[in-house]
């Protein structure tokens, strides 16, 4: 994510922040400049922004929780901003551990729709389709005390289930051990389940689903039996040099939600790279005193980046460096994942995709020679140490 900043004062300011901590001005994220804004009351509990002046905003009804500092227009008939109206189902927020817990899944989900808007991507609301996006954020029965069974985190047409255990970090770390995970946060998890809504989006009905088969397998096997599989037996031999994630090798579907949010990881953490205009130029001995290869600059926009090609090559030597910077304190990796060649060209799928959408190519071959292009350029240009 880039660096935000209090337009009254200049003092950077998080993507959660609600008052600058210099001027004390009151903030808000406006969403039709997708700003962190500076405001100033007008009266009847409107807000005028100072990154979006002329407009008269109020504030998400969910604010009143303290679990959104999200704006919207006044003229709008909804109480809700626009990560905030997708929600289905929240938990009994008289109880103060949901509360808590819940607030730490809005600040996750708010992350996650700030790179889908930058992305473009379409966010259809069950209002406008009975398959739309929405999320159920549920509390096991045991921990009410209720009868039935326990709240597994998934999707389901649309419908988007999280167990607000998983905001207890304790608790998540527990399950990451108990499933083997390298890697298990919140804003993991929504990053992963809509990889299944956006698989449904921009795949299932569309003419690039033969090619979805071709790199990530056939998603009309079983789902049920390839699940019972994978816990039963675990990932095949050599899994690495195919998969992102041993989950990956589940079922196809599970491989493209892996893969779509390594996507989001990579976009994300390159923006934060860009704001901060990273160089990455590692001191080798094979290599001479003049010699620029290895040597990055990560001044662009990701979220703009047609080219995949480009945001791998920054990409790698991001990720080799922040995990030596890691291990010199005595941590484990910070990205332990590997990026081989079929890895790479999963996640390029899923970038043709997510530009078909946004830019609406003339037709499906001109997606599927974007496709190709990509690969090829790819194994061309892409060298850089593994993590």
């Amino acid at each position: 994510m880039k660096i935000f900043q209090c337009q009254a004062c200049d003092q950077p300011i998080s993507f959660e922040s609600v008052s600058c901590e210099s001027c004390e001005r009151r903030l808000g994220f406006v969403t039709g400049v997708q700003e962190m804004s500076a405001l100033e009351p007008s009266g009847d509990d409107l807000w005028h922004a100072y990154a979006h002046p002329g407009a008269k905003l109020r504030f998400c009804a969910n604010t009143a929780y303290e679990a959104c500092n999200w704006m919207v227009r006044e003229d709008s008939p909804e109480p809700y901003c626009i990560a905030c109206r997708h929600n289905n189902l929240v938990p009994d927020l008289a109880v103060e551990k949901n509360l808590t817990r819940w607030r730490q899944i809005e600040a996750a989900k708010h992350r996650l729709f700030y790179t889908l808007m930058r992305l473009g991507l379409p966010l259809a609301s069950r209002e406008q389709y009975s398959d739309g996006l929405a999320f159920d954020f549920l509390a096991d029965p045991a921990e009410t005390q209720a009868d039935g069974p326990p709240v597994l985190t998934g999707h389901d047409s649309g419908l988007i289930t999280l167990n607000i255990a998983e905001a207890d970090d304790a608790e998540r770390e527990r399950r990451r051990v108990l499933f083997g995970e390298f890697y298990r946060t919140l804003l993991g998890h929504f990053r992963h389940e809509i990889g299944h809504y956006f698989w449904d989006v921009l795949v299932r009905y569309d003419a690039s689903l033969p090619t979805c088969r071709v790199i990530f397998g056939d998603e009309s096997v079983d789902y049920g039996e390839a699940l019972q599989q994978h816990y039963a037996n675990g990932p095949p031999p050599h899994w690495e040099e195919t998969y992102v994630s041993s989950y990956a090798t589940a079922h196809p579907w599970e491989d493209f939600a892996e893969t779509f949010a390594h996507y989001l990881h990579i976009v994300d953490t390159l923006e934060t790279a860009s704001s901060f205009e990273i160089q990455v130029r590692p001191k080798l001995r094979s290599a001479a005193e003049d010699n620029e290869d290895g040597h990055v600059v990560i001044d662009f926009d990701p979220y703009q980046a047609g080219d995949f090609g480009r945001l791998i090559a920054a990409w790698m030597p991001l990720t080799y460096a922040v995990n030596s910077l890691n291990r010199s304190m005595g941590q484990p990796a910070l990205y332990p994942f590997k990026l081989t060649p079929a890895v790479i060209a999963k996640l390029a799928f899923v970038h043709e995709r997510i530009y078909s959408a946004r830019n609406a190519p003339p037709s499906a071959e001109a997606g599927e020679d974007m496709l190709k292009a990509v690969i090829t350029g790819l194994r061309q240009r892409v060298a850089a140490p593994t993590t």
